[in-house]
């Protein structure tokens, strides 16, 4: 039988700030601690590089992050510099509530997701895709092999090719959209 690590303390220390999609996110997820799961953990206190390695689970509020490794490394200035690696078959995810609606969900999926806490920015590579979720209901999903969100700005870029720019014949990036809600007052009461 295969026993599962728990990290708790030295996992606080290396844990993310905040994770993907913060500008929409669940503001109280910044506040609550990260718990990370793993099958096994290296940790280097003077080059600031934490790696964890076999079933990778993060936890943090409403913030769920799966993944085969987790390598967190640590500035000179505190920042922390996160990439997810997918297991073998399968990609890497990442699922947060948002604070848009009581049900709202956003959901990143790829073979590498980088995430540094400075720029606040979120890259996913290869087999990229971001979805945006009213319940079980995909409200928006694009996909593309390289994904950019911008937690600040509110600003995402999909490209056809994992290098972060698209090149002619290397594919197509695609979206769905769906129509958002109007509100008709047709036949109210008054």
């Amino acid at each position: 039988m295969k026993m599962k690590k728990y990290l708790t303390l030295t996992a606080l220390f290396c844990a993310l700030a905040t994770l993907p999609f913060g500008a929409h996110a669940e503001k109280a997820d910044k506040k609550k601690p990260t718990h990370i799961e793993a099958d096994q953990m290296n940790s280097d206190d003077v080059n600031q590089v934490t790696v964890f390695t076999g079933n990778v689970v993060i936890k943090k509020g409403s913030i769920l992050a799966k993944a085969g490794q987790a390598k967190m490394v640590v500035d000179p200035e505190g920042y922390r510099y996160t990439t997810l690696y997918a297991a073998p078959g399968q990609l890497a995810s990442i699922r947060q509530k948002l604070d848009s609606g009581p049900n709202h969900w956003m959901e990143g999926y790829g073979k590498r997701i980088e995430y540094n806490d400075k720029d606040e920015v979120a890259q996913f590579f290869t087999e990229a895709r971001g979805k945006k979720l009213e319940g079980s209901k995909v409200i928006e999903d694009i996909q593309g092999e390289y994904l950019s969100y911008d937690t600040k700005t509110e600003f995402y870029s999909a490209y056809n090719t994992n290098e972060g720019f698209s090149r002619a014949g290397a594919g197509r990036v695609t979206a769905i959209i769906q129509p958002k809600k109007t509100t008709n007052n047709a036949g109210a009461k008054k």
